[in-house]
């Protein structure tokens, strides 16, 4: 059986001159003076192949000049170093063969495509040098998330995505028929992370959630995926140390992994490596004042919508925290600040540049009393959370945690304008299909 190479491993450079076989998808092809070029790709890269009509099969030539895009391909050739080539090699063809040749009419072509035409064609949309660059981009970060978070001691975890009740607001949830019964799709693994803390100690999960946000901002998606830890004996401030040291670690190495794919979009791995923790910290009433200053009406207690977000976020050229939400902002279990009860233990960690919130964290109530409080607050009923309330009860600590949204934090990245570009098929208010 042929053993095939990847085309990232031939342009690592150690192979020239080597024979090879390699197979993939013709990306693009064109011609001159009895040569043709074609830019293959493998998943793992791309790379130019060449064709010599005084080398190769008259017939096989001629067939693969009339080949469509998108066509599958197995190829031999020698490795060549060509600083013209893209990635500086190129492979010289000795032989080929036609896995599968594609139609004709391959619907995505070089002219411009508007953005509903692209999502219709998502499945197909995804082979593009800008999709491509981005899913490795996603794929990376959570290498990166897993191997930060093992480093440190964390173990991973995983909670319902079926649940009976929110965790966030309750207006947000997806309803579903569970038999004769009514469920929920998760928002957070949030309470599930707090039962499972006592067992594992520190933890994280990346998972999806969902929130049926009626939303037409270009930063929400309905279905998205969360990068989640939780920690006992944990405070605010120790909490905003593991997401600062997280991003940072995963800023870093995406620029020194991946800084070809970073660059497609505009981003300088130079401007990820700068990234260093301590993060600036905002108080929510620094936070206010600053967008009085800017002329931005808004009232202490209020919520800080994505447009406020922008007017701070583009005062930063690195990620910053804000902390010390209200208690009518925060969900319930967020712990009131012990020096000042109208504001809670919390935080959001906020990207530069105008993209706003990519973290919500903070430190969680352990106290029964405070509990029941703030539930009787909220108008929630108690038998909802019984099995929540028991934690209280039996062996309580301090825990603090965290959720990350993974196709935020991308979008920050990579610069992007619409958050549907950072998920492979984006689910929102008005989309579900492919």
């Amino acid at each position: 059986m042929v053993e095939f190479t990847d085309i990232s491993k031939v342009l690592a450079g150690k192979l020239e001159g080597k024979d090879v076989h390699i197979h993939g998808w013709l990306h693009h092809k064109r011609s001159s003076g009895g040569v043709q070029f074609l830019l293959i790709r493998d998943g793992t890269a791309m790379i130019q192949v060449t064709l010599r009509k005084d080398k190769m099969d008259k017939k096989l030539y001629e067939k693969i000049d009339k080949l469509p895009v998108e066509s599958t391909l197995k190829i031999e050739g020698t490795v060549k170093r060509d600083q013209r080539a893209p990635g500086g090699y190129e492979v010289s063809a000795v032989d080929m063969k036609i896995e599968q040749e594609s139609e004709e009419d391959f619907p995505i072509s070089k002219k411009y495509h508007g953005p509903e035409f692209l999502l219709e064609k998502r499945h197909l949309w995804l082979r593009s040098r800008k999709m491509q660059a981005i899913l490795r981009i996603r794929s990376k970060i959570l290498e990166l998330t897993r191997e930060w978070f093992l480093s440190h001691g964390f173990k991973e975890f995983q909670a319902p995505i079926i649940i009976t009740a929110a965790c966030e607001g309750g207006s947000t949830l997806f309803e579903l028929k569970y038999f004769d019964r009514k469920a929920y799709l998760t928002q957070s693994w949030q309470l599930y992370a707090e039962a499972a803390i006592s067992a594992l100690g520190k933890i994280f999960t990346i998972a999806p959630s969902f929130r049926a946000e009626k939303s037409k901002t270009r930063r929400h998606l309905t279905e998205y995926w969360h990068i989640e830890a939780e920690e006992p004996w944990q405070d605010l401030e120790g909490t905003m140390r593991v997401q600062e040291e997280l991003v940072t670690h995963i800023c870093h190495g995406l620029a020194k992994e991946l800084p070809e794919e970073l660059k497609v979009f505009g981003r300088s791995p130079e401007e990820l490596f700068k990234i260093k923790p301590p993060f600036k910290r905002l108080t929510y009433d620094e936070a206010i004042d600053l967008l009085k200053k800017e002329g931005i009406e808004i009232e202490w207690g209020q919520d800080l919508a994505w447009e406020q977000q922008k007017v701070l976020s583009l005062k930063f050229k690195e990620p910053f925290f804000i902390t010390h939400f209200p208690k009518q902002v925060k969900a319930f279990y967020h712990k009131p600040d012990p020096k000042k009860p109208t504001v809670t233990l919390s935080d959001d960690l906020q990207a530069p540049e105008g993209y706003g919130e990519l973290i919500g964290g903070g430190q969680r109530i352990h106290d029964l009393k405070e509990m029941m409080q703030r539930i009787e607050e909220e108008k929630l009923s108690p038998k909802d959370y019984e099995w929540y309330i028991d934690l209280r009860k039996y062996g309580t600590v301090p825990h603090s945690g965290f959720g990350l949204g993974l196709e935020r934090l991308i979008m920050w990245i990579c610069k992007l304008k619409h958050i549907r570009d950072a998920i492979p098929f984006p689910r929102t208010l008005t989309r579900f299909y492919p």
